[in-house]
């Protein structure tokens, strides 16, 4: 993480403290040598200027006899090659090699150190090298913590910003949206507004006439977005691939609707919590023909029959319905004889699912690569069932499950050779005998026992 830019962002010092030579050289060389860390803390740093620049001066005297000698040394490395070693680097530390000494300074800001990183920055005062500085080092990619200016700052500063982070930032508002979005931004294709409680539907208005290239648009938490909002974001973001609508409680099934009606490019859909949502918007769900993944946890009026149109989709490959109380074996049988060849499946904490919702699933999702089925009301004889069908599962989460016994692992130990990640956290009834029989899993990575991975 960056360090807060209205302090500091990696400062470019004066004057180089010492140069690459005496910061490889080893003590036993060099008397005069510190180390680098004790160098940069400010607590060290009683020593005139005129004091660094001798100290200096006497490394570089020093470098200059190694050099005379023939001896290889990192100074002589091309500025492309440090780049590429740089690059290597965690965030703080690219900034702190920066401030070692102008030639690393200059390699330290190549684009390609800086490729894909994602500055956080917390926006608190005027900062006019700050837009600058990311610029040029090719940064597209912005977290902001915290806003006390103007929004716009962030969007004019940076012309090829690519993705926009303001998860939290609770004083943005319409009116901010409106001042930063008043021409198009054609690079912007990654939009983050979740927890921006102020945002309304009107917003979107601005959004999408000016960010017509949005892939990814993250509302979660944005409870003043309405059914309007999104038929706003339908018609206006044809582009969209991600949409994240968790716990936007005035969406209903209308919403849901429009967005079927305008956006066919939809790949990923997150409902989580929108509790006004019945089996009638996963009718319309069924217009969204690109759709892979959609998010239903939490929605309590959601049934059984409602599973019956997303058995239809196939190109849907990951379904999550966990805590969906009104979800049982009932519609695992309508996945199952729909055909659906969804490949992630999550029913957690559904209590009306048991042993009979397994048998279904054996007889039909034969795709299954990860099944997470904790707290619900399964045992080893459910298991049997899926160990005997579904023998490509990587992912098997039966946390909570407290019927299940050493038995139910001896089976799935035996059948599912491919398992990579099990969950046993709260099995109150399985013992060592049975944890050591699924321990010997050959392709077995994370084993779950409690509020930790063991790996």
């Amino acid at each position: 993480m960056m360090e807060d830019t209205t302090q500091v962002l990696f400062t470019e010092l004066p004057v180089p403290l010492l140069s690459t030579a005496a910061l490889l050289r080893h003590h036993h060389h060099s008397p005069r040598f510190q180390p680098y860390q004790r160098l940069h803390q400010p607590q060290h740093f009683h020593t005139p200027v005129q004091d660094l620049r001798t100290y200096h001066r006497l490394h570089e005297e020093d470098y200059q006899d190694d050099y005379d000698r023939g001896k290889t040394h990192i100074s002589c490395l091309y500025p492309e090659i440090l780049a590429i070693i740089f690059s290597y680097l965690d965030v703080r530390d690219k900034g702190r090699v920066a401030q070692v000494c102008t030639s690393w300074r200059d390699a330290a800001y190549h684009k390609s150190v800086w490729r894909g990183v994602e500055a956080k920055l917390h926006l608190r005062r005027p900062n006019p090298s700050l837009f600058t500085s990311l610029v040029k080092r090719g940064i597209k990619k912005v977290q902001v913590l915290s806003l006390r200016r103007s929004l716009r700052d962030v969007i004019q500063g940076i012309p090829n910003l690519e993705s926009l982070n303001l998860s939290g930032c609770y004083n943005v508002c319409d009116v901010g949206i409106y001042q930063a979005f008043i021409q198009e931004v054609p690079s912007l294709t990654h939009l983050n507004l979740s927890l921006c409680k102020q945002v309304t539907d009107n917003s979107f208005s601005k959004i999408t006439q000016y960010l017509k290239n949005l892939e990814v648009l993250e509302l979660g938490g944005c409870c003043n977005v309405t059914n309007t909002g999104l038929a706003l974001i339908a018609w206006g973001l044809k582009k969209l691939k991600k949409l994240n609508l968790r716990s936007c409680w005035h969406v209903s099934d209308v919403g849901i609707g429009h967005l079927a009606l305008g956006n066919q490019s939809l790949e990923f859909l997150g409902l989580q919590d929108c509790q006004r949502l019945s089996d009638e918007a996963l009718k319309h769900v069924t217009g969204l023909t690109s759709l892979t993944a959609i998010n239903l946890s939490f929605c309590v009026s959601i049934t059984d029959s409602g599973l019956k149109h997303l058995a239809k989709m196939t190109n849907l490959k990951e379904l999550n319905l966990r805590s969906c109380d009104n979800i049982s074996d009932i519609g695992m049988a309508y996945l199952a004889e729909g055909g659906s060849t969804i490949s992630c499946l999550d029913v957690s904490f559904c209590d009306k699912i048991g042993d009979q919702a397994l048998v279904h699933i054996s007889q039909g999702l034969f795709s299954l690569r990860s099944l997470s089925l904790s707290a619900c009301q399964i045992s080893d004889e459910g298991l049997s069932k899926v160990a005997s069908a579904l023998h490509e599962l990587e992912t098997l989460n039966i946390g909570q499950c407290s019927r299940v016994t050493d038995k139910g692992l001896q089976t799935i130990a035996d059948a599912l050779t491919r398992l990579k990640c099990i969950d046993l956290y709260g099995c109150t009834k399985i013992t060592t005998v049975g944890l050591e029989r699924i321990m010997k899993l050959p392709q077995l990575s994370v084993l779950n026992l409690g509020l930790w991975h063991v790996r």
